[in-house]
This record gives structure tokens, C-alpha cells and sequence, in this order.
């Protein structure tokens, strides 16, 4: 396999970091990619010291890099440990400092953020973090714009996301905005999750689990992607499920913690972007073959959503002639 990838991504362990959002930033960053020829990422850990004791002593790592490690990092991923309010080492702060410094990207998973906002990085940016914890996060970080209430957030060089399953999705959104869409739809595939949740869903939904069989909304999801070219509203939602537009709501909130019409736009849009990737130079048709119509729409949905024109994205992502 070709080791094309240089960025290199390090994940600072702590003492009681939690297991969970580790093997995340292992399953997404670190494994091999036979089914792409290719590596993503250079990927390693790090700790200040030479055992580590993971969250409620569950087991012990050892023989990882020492924390000098996290000064090659390009990407690093900081240490979130559940006794928020215990202050972070010294060393581990200073790493991420220095990190910030020369323009690292830095990630925080759940509780990351604490310490993200301890070593004052994230001083009038935004970030998220799990909701359980946002009023301690306000108390004691009040310069910082916490936004509780969402999967993840993207503020460019600092990239924060909510609890456990949520490190799935902030990972893979920074697959996809570093290798395009494609390349996160199969890693989302080897990985049996979702390959887009925008990062502005709710942390939590108020029935994941629907009470009656026959509301589960995944018939109709599968329905529309078949549909993403063709005139598609609410209301040709809703008349599908045979409910009323307020109830497709309802579920949509309570199933997926997103309304119809985002939902709708987002799978939209990753379609076009998967349409620029496989070579479709012509806009006008990129737009109309995802049932975004025009290409100014286009243009403008994939600057909101992605940052980039679609121009921007092909050079970047796509395999035809630029």
C-alpha cells in the first residue's frame, strides 16, 4: 500500500483519558486503507508519561511516544479526561500551546475542550463540548462561545465536537474536508456509521429509538436519496410517509435531530460533491443532477457548507481535467 500521506495526526493520551473517543481517532485516523490503495494519515500517540492509566483505571497504555512527539504534529488531538474540573499537567498544556503556535490543527473530542480552553487557545472562538458539562464549561471559561446544543464545531484550525458517537462525526467531517467526500463515504463505510451528520444536529434526540415500527423514518430517507434529482419538497415528504408536514417535523427532530429541508440540502450537497469528485466538470449539470437547480445555488450551498467554491473543491478533489 502507498504511504502517500504526510500529515501527520498525535493524540496526546492523560492520565484517565477516556478509551472511547481514543479508538475513534484510531479507527479514523490511524488504520490502514487497503480499500483505498493509500494511507490518509501518519498516525501516532503520545503521553507525558511512560504508563498511563486510562479512565476509572479500565487498563494501562504503554510503550507510546513520549509528549515531545505532539511538537511534529500537524493534527493534534488533546487529552479529554471525564474529571473536568481536575487542572490538566503543565507539560500537556504547554504541548498544546506550542502546537497552536506554529498553526497546528487542533481537535478536541468531548471533554477535549476543557482542555483546549485551559491552555487558552480557544479564547473568543467557538466551541461545543458534551452537554452535560456545559454549565461548568460557561463557569469556568466564560471568554469562550460555547455552543452546547450541536454534534460538533468547525472554528477553521480548532475543531471541538460533543460526546462519545459525536468524535465519530467530527472525524469523518475532517476526512472529508481534507480527502472530499468520496474518501469519507468509505471510511464511514468500514466503519458502519453514518457518513454525514452536519455538525449543527443536537447532541441528543428525544426518542433515538422510535416507539412504533412504522415510524421509523428510514424507508423514506432511502426513498428521497433515490429521488435527489427530481423536484423534492417537505411536502412530497410527507405525503410519502402519509403524515402532515408538522409531524414529518416532529420525527425528524426526534429521529434525527435535523429538520426535513436540512436534511434535504445536506444530502444534496454531498451529492454534488461526490459528482465533482468523480469528474463532472459542468456545474450547471452538478446543480441539476442533485436537485440543486442552479449553479449559483450550487455555489452558493457549497461556500456556506464547505468553505470553498465549487472550482476551488474540483481542484482540490477532483479526478478530471481542472
Amino acid at each position: 500500500m502507498a504511504k502517500e500521506s504526510s500529515h501527520r495526526v498525535v493524540v496526546i493520551v492523560d492520565e484517565n483519558s477516556n478509551p472511547f473517543e481514543l479508538s475513534c481517532a484510531i479507527e479514523v485516523f490511524g488504520l490502514r486503507r487497503p480499500e483505498l490503495g493509500r494511507d490518509l494519515y501518519d498516525f501516532g500517540l503520545c503521553s507525558p508519561e511512560p504508563r498511563t492509566s486510562m479512565r476509572d483505571g479500565f487498563f494501562t497504555l504503554t510503550a507510546v511516544a513520549g509528549l515531545e512527539a505532539a511538537d511534529g504534529a500537524d493534527t493534534l488531538i488533546v487529552p479529554n479526561r471525564p474529571d473536568v474540573e481536575v487542572p490538566r499537567r503543565p507539560a500537556v498544556l504547554d504541548a498544546v500551546r506550542r502546537a497552536h503556535a506554529r498553526g497546528a490543527r487542533l481537535i478536541g473530542f468531548c471533554s477535549g475542550a476543557f482542555t483546549l480552553a485551559e491552555a487558552g487557545v480557544l479564547d473568543g472562538r467557538r466551541a461545543t463540548a458534551h452537554w452535560q458539562w456545559a454549565d461548568s464549561f460557561r463557569d469556568r471559561f466564560p471568554s469562550v462561545h460555547l455552543e452546547p446544543d450541536v454534534l460538533f464545531v468547525d472554528d477553521g484550525d480548532i475543531l471541538t465536537a460533543a460526546g462519545s458517537a459525536a468524535a465519530l462525526d467530527l472525524g469523518l467531517h475532517v476526512v472529508r474536508r481534507d480527502h472530499g467526500a468520496e474518501v469519507a463515504n468509505s471510511v464511514s463505510r468500514r466503519l458502519v456509521f453514518a457518513a454525514h451528520r452536519d455538525g449543527g444536529q443536537r447532541q441528543f434526540v428525544e426518542r433515538p429509538v422510535p416507539d412504533l415500527p412504522d415510524e421509523s423514518l428510514a424507508p423514506l430517507l432511502v426513498w428521497a436519496q433515490e429521488r435527489l434529482d427530481t423536484v423534492l419538497t417537505v411536502s412530497d415528504l410527507a405525503a410519502r410517509a402519509a403524515v402532515s408536514p408538522a409531524t414529518l417535523h416532529r420525527r425528524f427532530r426526534a429521529q434525527l435531530g435535523t429538520t426535513p429541508l436540512s436534511w434535504l440540502t445536506g444530502e444534496r450537497l454531498a451529492l454534488a460533491c461526490r459528482l465533482i469528485e468523480r469528474g463532472e466538470s459542468r456545474f450547471e449539470v452538478v446543480a441539476r443532477r442533485s436537485g440543486l437547480g442552479t449553479a449559483a445555488n450550487l455555489r452558493a450551498l457549497m461556500r456556506r457548507e464547505t468553505g470553498v467554491t465549487p472550482s476551488a473543491y474540483r481542484r482540490r478533489f477532483g479526478t478530471g481535467p481542472n
